[in-house]
């Protein structure tokens, strides 16, 4: 069970606007691949500086994702966050020093904008979409978002652990979304689920004694557990995440420029993070505070 502080109500406060932008869409599958015909030696890279990767990201950046901790908040070079923690992972994959690899900002919807990059990719949660698929392109899938259950403290879903224990509690969510669909596909309470007409009115409900928790993904949780909950007097509490995947959930992966044959050599670095268990590990180290953040599983 994750509680946040005071600290992370203040770093995360302008998330808001980057939050709508990432969760807006819905993943598509289709992404870049590894191409056989694309060489990824060192030499042959290509690089908008030779021997140097180049990544941007966000202006600041927040945690979970970089900068963990209050003295290196909005520091991507401090290895630390998911996304953090990522990027020199897959930069010594692909044969680069640590002080090979270069910092620049950008906003978010700057970098998807068409046209030649001064970087060789972006990371800051970009939800892949085909839309934005005809200007850009986008590596594999690093992260799938997760449902979580958001919570106060006290309430009858503290301390549940199983699908079993949350089968007679009032639960909540946003009107069309994967997480009021993953309430009635996969946790079916015995309570019909509450649906909103979006978070804040489902976080009002909540407050208000009228609910047990909302689900959310696990990104908006922390949002939503950081800014949104505390601007209404109370203390937000991530409960649990689960294992099982929502229906149609986000996937977000490396934004890069148009053809540009990076991408494979990216994807094939990625790829072995991922048979080597790396991701998850990533996962359960930033993104689920240490395995503070009970994962129900069944």
């Amino acid at each position: 069970m994750f509680t946040t502080s005071k600290t992370w109500a203040r770093v995360l406060v302008m998330l808001a606007a980057l939050a709508l932008l990432a969760g807006a869409c819905g993943g598509d599958e289709e992404t870049g691949t590894v191409d056989e015909d694309v060489s990824c030696a060192f030499e042959d890279l290509n690089l908008v500086t030779a021997g140097t990767l180049t990544v941007a990201t966000g202006e600041p950046v927040f945690p979970p994702w970089m900068g963990v901790g209050d003295d290196v908040f909005d520091v991507p070079e401090s290895k630390t966050g998911f996304e953090g923690a990522l990027v020199y992972e897959l930069a010594a994959k692909m044969g680069f020093s640590d002080d090979q690899v270069v910092f620049v900002r950008t906003q978010f919807d700057e970098a998807i904008a068409p046209g030649p990059k001064d970087w060789d990719f972006n990371i800051q949660q970009y939800s892949i979409t085909e839309t934005r698929e005809e200007v850009v392109d986008f590596s594999d899938p690093y992260y799938t978002t997760r449902q979580a259950l958001v919570s106060l403290p006290g309430t009858a879903v503290i301390g549940v652990d199983s699908l079993e224990g949350l089968a007679d509690t009032r639960l909540g969510a946003a009107i069309g979304t994967t997480s009021f669909d993953f309430i009635e596909d996969v946790i079916e309470p015995n309570i019909e689920a509450s649906v909103y007409g979006d978070n804040v009115d489902a976080i009002a409900s909540l407050v208000a004694g009228q609910l047990d928790g909302i689900l959310v993904d696990l990104p908006t949780a922390y949002f939503m557990t950081a800014v949104q909950i505390p601007e209404q007097g109370a203390d937000g509490v991530i409960v649990a995440q689960f294992e099982a995947k929502a229906q149609d959930p986000d996937e977000y992966g490396m934004l890069f420029a148009e053809g540009n044959t990076l991408v494979s050599c990216v994807n094939a670095a990625l790829a072995e993070l991922k048979n080597e268990g790396r991701i998850d590990a990533l996962e359960a180290e930033w993104l689920a505070q240490g395995g503070d953040i009970v994962t129900i599983s069944e």
